[in-house]
């Protein structure tokens, strides 16, 4: 009996759906920043912060919950590699966003470059992890679905947000 059931929401299907969200986040913020409007620079702002809180929760569920398990359930973890990289270079542009003063061209482009490193990423786990991940043996993804939910959960409480 496998141990993932397709029909159920499973740990992929939870990630996934962040993943979503965030892009919908994104795209607003790119529809602002071609509007050029004086008055979208506080709308830019809270924005930002709220893909930065989403994104950093989103990595952390991952490398928390996530990442190890399939660490522990796959042979081949190169994937898991890159994507511990990828986080890396996401964080530092979060760092870069949540510390700037101004909401200038360059804000914008990290924000804008900070969306293009994470669909390149999404589609690489959408793809390839989640797609092994389901595959793999002894891999509960249903049980780590509730893991994934109530860490996300303790996570937005922590940074001062509604889950």
């Amino acid at each position: 009996m496998p141990t993932t059931r397709r029909h159920e929401p499973d740990a992929c299907s939870f990630l996934d759906t962040d993943h979503r969200h965030v892009k919908k986040m994104f795209k607003a913020y790119g529809e602002l920043a071609e509007s050029h409007a004086a008055s979208s620079e506080q709308k830019k702002r809270e924005l930002a912060n709220e893909i930065c809180m989403e994104l950093t929760v989103h990595t952390r569920i991952e490398e928390e919950i996530f990442y190890p398990a399939l660490r522990a359930a796959l042979k081949e973890t190169d994937l898991l590699d890159e994507a511990e990289v990828e986080h890396a270079s996401a964080k530092e542009l979060i760092a870069q966003i949540q510390d700037a003063t101004e909401i200038d061209r360059k804000f914008d482009a990290k924000v804008i470059v900070l969306g293009e490193y994470i669909d390149h990423h999404v589609k690489e786990e959408r793809n390839e992890m989640f797609v092994k991940a389901r595959a793999a043996r002894g891999l509960d993804l249903v049980a780590m679905r509730e893991q994934l939910a109530q860490r996300k959960e303790e996570l937005m409480e922590e940074m001062g947000a509604m889950a």
